[in-house]
């Protein structure tokens, strides 16, 4: 053989595996298309739980603060002095006597949807409520909008 029929052969099986044939492609295709369709709905519905799981992570670090506060202070903030007052010294009644200069929180945070916790002091079962109205930011609803009690977080 001359080297330019060597030549010509090599060429002809380096043309020949440069691409993919649009049966690989399909093949391929195929697989990534079953793929998505199992693992998707898996993931797709975690997004709500994880936001449940988080409010309720909030509301038992709140609740810590909470706790913390009456210890140094004998009393929980009022409803005027609101959860900012794990952040910063808070006025008006009752004054809080042995507050903590550092505070108890850096922030006080938001839930997950965006809105405010709310409490209230004193509670209708205790010393404070302290719930969520879930991501809707209304009383009532399912998942992810469901209500959430510092007494739930407490589970």
């Amino acid at each position: 053989m001359t080297s330019e029929t060597m030549k010509s052969k090599t060429m002809n099986k380096l043309s020949r595996s440069q691409g993919f044939t649009l049966i690989e492609i399909m093949v391929v295709m195929v697989i990534l298309g079953l793929l998505v369709a199992i693992v998707a709905p898996n993931i797709m519905g975690r997004s709500d739980e994880a936001k449940v799981t988080i409010a309720k992570t909030q509301l038992k670090n709140i609740q810590s603060a909470l706790d913390l506060y009456r210890l140094d202070n004998s009393q929980y903030p009022s409803t005027q002095q609101g959860l900012e007052a794990l952040v910063s010294k808070p006025s008006g009644s009752p004054e809080p006597k042995n507050w903590n200069p550092e505070g108890y929180m850096k922030n006080v945070p938001e839930e997950p949807g965006g809105n405010e916790f709310q409490y209230v002091s004193p509670g209708t079962e205790g010393p404070y409520d302290l719930y969520s109205y879930g991501s809707d930011g209304q009383e009532g609803g399912e998942g992810d909008a469901a209500d959430l009690s510092v007494w739930q977080a407490r589970d």
